[in-house]
């Protein structure tokens, strides 16, 4: 196992190498260029849109029931447990890197947005099929259907062994047991190894409930994370600042600590360059992974949005990375910093959920156990969320790559299932190496797509704003 978890983090350190982290950030600040930082100046106007479906729209969900799926499938445990990785992994520095790569997200986000609505595809009945597979054959030509197609390829087996599911269900199950049974006193023996008996509940829960709303598809997806993200998210929020007013003291010497630690400046001599990169590198991986701007998932469920207008539905797309990211990762990772669970990380070992979970028990003056309650609620609802949102992601790209084969869709939701329920049992570093790997896959198709396809991005932008200027549709 041991020889096996060595690999993958070869491949994994292949895959998000120097050129992949500038691909990233050079198609965000190439396309925030050529928008004109549209995603600061209009993001107001990107606000309103979020709550404002539009009347006459066509589709299959609401914008706002599609921007909740996307953001059922980006708030998970990324926020929770992905930026926790990333500061201890990368230091926290990795905090800057991870919010700046966000800002230039947004851009990236919002051009996914435009480009999944304008080349969906109509299946009949009011279903709406598209995503990067659609704007990679229909947008730069059937040429290039085998860049569509590894895509799909990659999307599904991030959907099935990464992102997805996996990771998500791991950090629920994590929680759970270290809440209710944290010395394992309560344990059943699976094959040799010994599992905390909450752990195997927690799985079995997690996996019942997913199947009970997976089968119902995308519209049943829909109307149950439109309760549950915008709840949650407001709730965690509450709580971080809470924990933030209470220690505000830190804040200051906090917020030195991550400026520099962003540019290697607490490095030893002849180590900055090291200490650059390494917070570089994890706070644009877990970044990507919380948010996915650039990833290409997004544009599969902004597709399906009731609009009329690529644009609209690219500035509702851009929020959810704002929200994610710049909002929700920014409080997990102060609250982590100011509680001084990093240190104590460092100084134990601590690792994903644990780091997290030991800010909120020690970062509220009413006990631990309220702390560790709120947290392990907030993942495990989250990570619920975010497995609905990827099962319709991992789903779309199967039916494009079987030519419409629902039966094969079908098999594979039930595949989906089974993966939910052995998550608990696979180790943290593996999961979590699997799933960046698959992102990192993921993205690079896409990524060349929305620079080929930039001309159409901005053309579409202009046409809509001036329209929009002249009165001729409404706001």
């Amino acid at each position: 196992m041991e020889r096996f978890t060595e690999i993958l983090v070869a491949i994994d350190d292949f895959v998000w190498g120097v050129p992949l982290i500038v691909l990233i950030m050079g198609t965000g600040i190439y396309l925030t260029i050529r928008l004109g930082v549209l995603q600061f100046r209009k993001l107001g106007k990107a606000l309103k849109y979020m709550v404002k479906n539009e009347e006459d729209g066509i589709g299959e969900v609401t914008s706002f029931g599609a921007l909740c799926t996307a953001m059922a499938a980006t708030i998970g445990t990324g926020n929770i447990v992905g930026v926790a990785t990333a500061v201890v992994a990368g230091g926290p520095g990795a905090l800057f890197w991870m919010i700046l790569a966000a800002c230039f997200g947004m851009a990236t986000k919002y051009s996914e947005g435009v480009l999944a609505v304008k080349y969906r595809e109509d299946r009949g009945g009011g279903r709406f099929l598209g995503g990067p597979f659609f704007y990679i054959e229909k947008g730069m030509g059937s040429n290039w259907k085998w860049l569509a197609k590894l895509f799909a390829i990659f999307g599904v087996g991030a959907g099935l062994l990464g992102i997805g599911t996996i990771t998500q269900v791991n950090g629920v199950a994590s929680a759970t047991k270290g809440f209710f049974d944290p010395n394992m006193e309560h344990v059943v023996t699976i094959f040799g190894t010994d599992y905390s008996i909450v752990t195997v509940i927690t799985a079995v829960v997690v996996a019942a409930l997913t199947a009970l709303v997976v089968i119902g598809g995308i519209q049943r997806i829909a109307s149950v994370t439109t309760i549950i993200v915008p709840f949650m998210a407001i709730a965690y929020v509450v709580v971080c600042v809470a924990i933030l007013i209470y220690n505000a003291a830190e804040i200051p010497a906090a917020i030195v600590t991550v400026f520099e630690s962003a540019f290697g400046l607490r490095a030893m001599a002849g180590g900055a360059l090291g200490a650059l990169m390494l917070a570089m590198q994890k706070g644009v991986a877990r970044g990507i992974f919380s948010n996915e701007a650039g990833l290409g998932s997004a544009p599969i469920a902004a597709a399906a949005a009731q609009t009329k207008e690529p644009v609209r539905q690219g500035l509702v797309s851009m929020t959810g990375t704002f929200i994610d990211t710049v909002i929700i990762c920014t409080m997990t990772g102060m609250t982590i910093l100011v509680t001084g669970s990093y240190e104590t990380a460092v100084e134990k070992g601590l690792e994903g959920v644990d780091v997290t979970s030991n800010a909120f028990q020690t970062g509220l003056p009413w006990g631990g156990d309220f702390g560790a309650a709120v947290l392990m609620v907030a993942l495990a609802f989250f990570a619920f969320t975010t497995i609905l949102g990827w099962d319709y992601y991992s789903e779309r790209c199967l039916e494009y790559l079987s030519g419409g084969n629902m039966k094969a869709v079908s098999v594979y939701r039930w595949l989906y299932i089974l993966a939910v329920l052995i998550g608990p049992f696979l180790t943290v570093s593996a999961v979590w190496t699997i799933a960046d790997i698959f992102n990192g896959l993921m993205a690079i198709p896409n990524l060349i797509a929305l620079l080929a396809l930039s001309g159409v991005i901005v053309a579409e932008t202009r046409s809509y704003f001036k329209r929009l200027e002249n009165g001729e549709i409404k706001s």
